[in-house]
């Protein structure tokens, strides 16, 4: 059964550009897409509101053209909402096309090829997105950086810091592009000549904060830009907290830098939990209010690091395999081997791998891959089935 939270067109056109980007026009997809368009245009409704419609009805257009009654039988849909779902019909979608254009955005709809995977594993995903610069399949081996607006010094420093190392070893680094620890991690990873991923909480056009708008574009210059918004939304209090299950569900983990009791960061960690996604955190003085949040994280029970490497380290294997430098990446700690243990590992598959053949394979020496044996067991790359066979974890 088609999953009825997709537009099933714009799924079997998969194989199509997006919308924005020199493919076809809003107006010339699918009667169904169309509709699942404008209802994600709809004001006030969210996306779990959005897909209990789905649920109840079973496809968008259905929705988009029943009766403000029936609409307020679904829970959690009230008068105001159901009006603002009818009046998504008249959604003017040459006029968005335009708008699209001169922002230099493109609309991809959940569905679409260029959608990213890991965002169609947590709970109420976007159901569209708008893109400036260029999301990359590489961007699945993604940390999410985040932080304070008002951090100290050791803070900034820290996030730059993080970042900049991440982003060197091949790993996106997700953020927000708020003032401060975003700021910082943006900053860094692009000085790090790596990618770097901003989420928006308005539209493109409306960025906040207007003292990011270089920033902006040099984050798509260096990955992308992404808002669930339409490009003339304005910046609201509400829609920063929801964009933040976007940051942590573009991400393997979220690291919080440095997080007061109240920060915004804390409901990018708490996200990241429901989602399944680790929560680390640096620690930093108890004199500080900027970090009691921080260190509540770390009290109840998120990962202590002190090393963009641990950060590495800690990360479990990939749920799908990167493809990074001619080489595939099944676990991110695989990123800081030398070479010597690249080719050691190469040679080791999933299943019992004899001991005499890596040494074979490798041409390396039996006291090296011995040796590189026991670094890549330390780092949880490796376990040894008996004392002749090695396998990957």
């Amino acid at each position: 059964m088609t999953d009825a939270r997709v537009p099933t067109d714009a799924a079997d056109g998969s194989d199509e550009p997006s919308a924005g980007d020199g493919g076809p026009s809003l107006k010339s997809l699918g009667v169904e897409t169309q509709a699942w368009i404008r209802l994600c245009l709809a004001a006030g409704l969210g996306p779990v509101g959005r897909d209990r419609l789905m649920a109840a009805f079973g496809d968008a257009a259905t929705v988009l053209h029943s009766t403000t009654g029936r609409l307020q039988q679904v829970s959690g849909i009230g008068p105001k909402t159901a009006q603002a779902i009818v009046a998504a019909r008249d959604i003017d979608l040459d006029r968005l096309e335009s708008q699209c254009r001169v922002a230099g955005v493109r609309l991809v709809v959940r569905g679409d090829r260029d959608y990213p995977r890991r965002l169609t594993e947590i709970p109420a995903p976007p159901g569209i997105l708008f893109i400036s610069g260029e999301l990359s399949g590489a961007d699945e081996l993604a940390v999410a950086v985040v932080g304070t607006r008002r951090p100290s010094r050791y803070g900034e420093r820290q996030a730059h810091r993080f970042a900049k190392r991440l982003a060197q070893a091949g790993v996106t680094v997700v953020s927000g592009l708020a003032l401060g620890i975003d700021g910082a991690a943006h900053r860094g990873a692009i000085e790090g000549g790596g990618r770097t991923v901003a989420v928006l909480g308005s539209g493109h056009v409306r960025l906040y904060p207007s003292s990011h708008r270089k920033l902006s574009e040099s984050v798509a210059a260096h990955g992308a830009v992404v808002s669930e918004y339409p490009p003339h939304r304005p910046p609201l209090s509400s829609t920063f907290p929801q964009r933040n299950r976007i940051v942590s569900g573009l991400a393997l983990a979220t690291l919080v830098i440095e997080a007061g009791a109240r920060s915004g960061a804390l409901i990018t960690a708490r996200h990241a939990v429901e989602q399944n996604r680790d929560v680390m955190a640096i620690p930093g003085s108890i004199e500080r209010p900027n970090f009691a949040g921080s260190h509540r994280l770390l009290r109840d029970g998120a990962l202590l690091v002190e090393s963009p490497e641990e950060v590495l380290e800690a990360l479990g294997p990939l749920p799908h395999p990167v493809e990074q430098d001619d080489q595939v990446v099944r676990t991110p700690a695989e990123v800081l081997l030398t070479e010597q243990e690249r080719t050691i590992l190469g040679e080791i598959g999933s299943q019992p791998t004899p001991i005499d053949q890596v040494v074979a394979r490798s041409g390396l020496p039996v006291h090296r891959v011995l040796s590189t044996l026991s670094m890549l067991e330390m780092r949880r790359l490796v376990e040894r089935v008996s004392g002749q066979f090695v396998m990957r974890r």
